[in-house]
């Protein structure tokens, strides 16, 4: 975040300040928040936010397995997600669509 530090330092402080309140253990252990970041990463499709939050989830003891696990998690919902469209296109050809 370089340039954000050099161009809009206030910035830049408040997502670290963010990251800090979030990435704490609190509720969840920091393992399984790593867990969900992972998860929600995919589903943004962020490949460096991937990497960085499977690396600090394996540094909390993540193992690969639970990686993976989080992972097809969120391909489910992705899929999951796409579901209701076939309930569209079946309104479609049945001529009730609203």
């Amino acid at each position: 975040m370089t340039f954000l530090d050099d161009k809009m330092p206030e910035a830049s402080k408040a997502f670290g300040d963010l990251r800090s309140a979030i990435f704490r253990a609190n509720a969840l252990d920091i393992k399984t928040k790593e867990l969900i970041a992972v998860a929600s990463a995919v589903l943004m499709r962020c490949e460096k936010c991937v990497k960085i939050h499977s690396e600090r989830a394996k540094e909390k003891g993540a193992t690969e397995e639970e990686i993976a696990e989080s992972i097809s998690i969120a391909m489910f919902i992705a899929a999951g997600s796409q579901l209701h469209w076939t309930d569209a296109y079946d309104e479609i050809l049945d001529g009730t669509e609203e």
